[in-house]
């Protein structure tokens, strides 16, 4: 008789998390999840190689965690890291910013040791 296992994804939403949402970042990431159709499940941040300094940021909505992302829960929305991006996250906060110039998602990394001139991509 053959058996399967389910992969167990790990859950922290008890510890604390390695990198955190303001509360206007938040509501911002809800607002828009609510558009979609159908609702994705939680949002998926993380650093993908690349841009002119080496790193650049990644967010978009996915339907579940991967097996080998953290869970990390802000109010009622959950946030995917997956387990490389958390050690270059660590301590990074995500605000939402509107200014007269434009609007978007602002990361302020601990972490950065150099940026490029676009702001778009980073080194640690």
């Amino acid at each position: 008789m053959a058996t399967t296992t389910t992969p167990q994804v790990e859950s922290t939403e008890t510890k604390a998390a390695p990198i955190s949402l303001t509360p206007s970042a938040v509501s911002k990431v809800k607002q828009i999840m609510a558009q979609q159709n159908p609702v994705p499940a939680g949002l998926r941040v993380g650093v993908v190689g690349g841009g002119c300094s080496g790193f650049s940021y990644s967010m978009q909505f996915d339907n579940a965690p991967g097996m080998m992302d953290k869970v990390f829960t802000m109010g009622d929305l959950k946030v995917f890291v997956d387990a490389t991006s958390v050690m270059y996250l660590n301590g990074c906060v995500v605000d939402y910013v509107e200014t007269i110039e434009g609007a978007g998602f602002k990361f302020e990394n601990p972490n950065v040791k150099s940026t490029c001139g676009c702001g778009s991509s980073f080194n640690v």
